[in-house]
């Protein structure tokens, strides 16, 4: 038989270990984001060198005007690679933030439902009506938790397409 200490000590073990994830994740994510970023710089940098170097050796409009419109070209090219990589970055962290969310309430639900049980085995005889409308509250609880949590899901996924869907035929028409 486990004893509330026990279970207690568990849960913040538990607790302490996500958080070390949780962190984790966090210094991760950053430092992907701030190397994109730099990435992005350093390019930018070096297209503006070019371009500044190829427009001081232009002498015609004409090829001043062209060289204007592939940096423009260049330039929304590197920003929408940015932006990918943001969003992988984003979507990447929500999916193991999802994964982390998950497992907690799962070792907060098993503990809850233990520690019903271990009420229900030492309850005084008669108390029959309160441990199931107990067990009933805690499985009507944990109904709700999960459909609100499907739908949470659903509407995730809804907007992943959409944005997937969005860039698309951008890409497309780039090629």
């Amino acid at each position: 038989m486990v004893n509330l200490t026990e279970q207690m000590n568990e849960l913040n073990s538990a607790a302490v270990i996500s958080a070390a994830r949780l962190s984790k994740l966090s210094l991760d994510s950053a430092e992907r984001v701030l190397q994109l970023q730099l990435g992005y710089a350093k390019n930018a940098l070096g297209e503006a060198t070019r371009a500044a170097r190829a427009a001081a050796s232009t002498q015609d409009v004409q090829q001043l005007l062209a060289l204007r419109a592939k940096s423009a070209e260049s330039a929304m090219s590197q920003l929408l690679e940015l932006s990918r990589g943001l969003y992988e970055v984003a979507s990447d962290a929500q999916a193991e933030l999802t994964r982390l969310a998950d497992e907690r309430v799962a070792a907060v639900q098993r503990a809850v439902t233990d520690g019903v049980d271990q009420a229900a085995k030492s309850a005084p005889a008669g108390s029959d009506v309160a441990v199931a409308a107990m067990k009933s509250s805690l499985a009507a609880a944990t109904a709700a938790f999960d459909s609100f949590t499907k739908a949470a899901r659903h509407a995730a996924s809804f907007a992943d397409a959409g944005l997937k869907t969005a860039a698309e035929p951008k890409a497309k028409a780039r090629r």
